[in-house]
């Protein structure tokens, strides 16, 4: 009667729980979710995946990036692709630079190759913005399918035992001999210790299913370091570093060389399949795959993802792209958008954490990155064994990568045996038009450059 009364006298009711505008944005209720657990989620998602503001400083410090710079920029570019997923895609995706493509680009392209690091950052530009038309166009489906799965999962594999070696070798546990080319290092040397000990902790703690493992391992061995004497505290909580020497510093003119036409196409290739890869298995988990097995505003997340590596090429990172680290908040209930906003939001908090990014120690990091690296050698589980015609192009890409020390050449050298082993075999129907363009584009690449 009271409620009627009011309708009657022309006062608002209160409106039902909902209707407001994160519902209107995120649309909560259709996905069944609230706004907690879309919080819960985004933390949940920012825990497993912040260590690449601590990881990915250390790597670009490498190449010669300001250290500060290079935090800011990580921390920035983070929080706008999550952002620009969430608003855009309604997706709780979060996104960050890429790792593996941040280890090729310092130590292939820059160390190696002998580029700048702002060259680097014009192919990060170019091979994002060429991503970008590929996926305002239906070429990207096309080049999608016409890449073979076998070669798809080798790529993912291969970057990660390219990490893999790059942490053994930061960590001291690997390292050069003239008459093996690799050896051991000191298994005694606090160095080489702290780092295989970081390692266990993260895979011991993984396994167990703790919260935060990689975070709380890093956090841990620094802690080691410094009572050890091996780190210098220099505080917690700053102002974030000027972005100046990253910011717009891409040179897009140096990157227009025919050298780097490989560089740019391992950008491109291992950015898209990863990020197709890593969406796709999240669109299963957020049960956003519908009836018919169309996934909702796939379209949309490849964009936000697309977009967001230009952005970052323009802020000074290598490419920014989905993280399978998602599946973790997904699995606390996130459902939206909301969730990848929550992420971004924690990441400009993070901004303000400078000082403690700083004195993360680089035997640190090095255990997270073999850690990552052994997760990402899982996609060679899903190749078919009993095909030779498949199985050995893929072997080749995984194993050259860390081999040429060169993403770009392990990726080249797959395309080429794989053409090579289908045309000689009487298989020649398997290999589709782009990839006998690829082939030739490689094999020219190893003849004339």
């Amino acid at each position: 009667m009271e409620s009627t009364k009011q309708e009657q006298q022309g006062i608002p009711l209160a409106r039902p729980a909902g209707t407001g505008l994160l519902e209107r944005l995120f649309k909560l209720s259709l996905h069944g979710t609230t706004v907690k657990t879309e919080l819960a989620a985004g933390l949940t998602t920012f825990i497993t995946m912040a260590y690449i503001v601590f990881v990915n400083p250390n790597i670009m410090a490498d190449a010669g990036v300001d250290h500060g710079a290079a935090f800011v920029a990580t921390c920035l570019a983070a929080a706008l692709g999550c952002f620009l997923m969430g608003l855009y895609a309604n997706w709780p995706v979060g996104l960050a630079p890429g790792m593996g493509l941040n280890a090729f680009f310092t130590y292939t392209v820059v160390q190696t190759m002998g580029y700048s690091w702002q060259i680097a950052l014009g192919a990060v530009f170019l091979s994002g913005v060429l991503f970008m038309a590929l996926t305002f166009s239906r070429i990207r489906e096309w080049l999608l399918n016409s890449i073979p799965s076998s070669l798809r999962f080798a790529m993912g594999a291969g970057v990660g035992l390219f990490l893999g070696l790059i942490g053994l070798k930061t960590a001291g546990i690997v390292v050069a001999h003239p008459a093996t080319l690799l050896h051991i290092g000191d298994l005694t040397s606090p160095g080489p210790l702290l780092a295989a000990i970081c390692f266990l902790m993260i895979a011991v703690l993984e396994y167990r299913r703790v919260f935060g493992a990689i975070l709380i391992s890093i956090f841990t061995v620094t802690l080691a370091g410094l009572g050890l004497g091996l780190v210098e505290f220099g505080g917690v909580f700053s102002m974030p570093p000027s972005l100046a020497p990253t910011f717009m510093a891409m040179d897009i003119r140096g990157a227009f060389d025919v050298t780097m036409i490989s560089v740019i196409l391992a950008f491109l290739f291992v950015h898209m399949f990863d990020t197709a890869g890593t969406l796709m298995g999240v669109a299963q988990r957020a049960q956003l795959v519908k009836e018919d097995g169309r996934i909702e505003n796939l379209s949309k997340a490849m964009k936000a993802d697309s977009a967001s590596s230009v952005v970052g090429g323009v802020l000074g990172v290598p490419p920014v792209t989905s993280y399978v680290e998602s599946a973790a908040g997904v699995a606390a209930g996130g459902r939206t958008g909301l969730t990848a906003v929550v992420v971004g939001l924690l990441f400009v908090a993070a901004m303000f954490f400078a000082p403690l990014a700083g004195m993360i120690p680089a035997y640190a990091t090095a255990g997270a990155l073999i850690y990552v690296a052994m997760l990402m050698m899982g996609g060679m589980a899903h190749i078919d064994w009993n095909e030779h015609t498949e199985t050995i192009p893929a072997i080749v890409t995984v194993i050259m990568m860390p081999l040429t020390f060169s993403v770009a050449d392990g990726i080249a050298l797959g395309f080429i045996t794989y053409v090579a082993m289908k045309l000689f075999t009487g298989k020649h129907r398997d290999i589709s038009p782009s990839l006998y363009a690829l082939g030739v584009i490689f094999v020219a690449k190893f003849i004339f450059l």
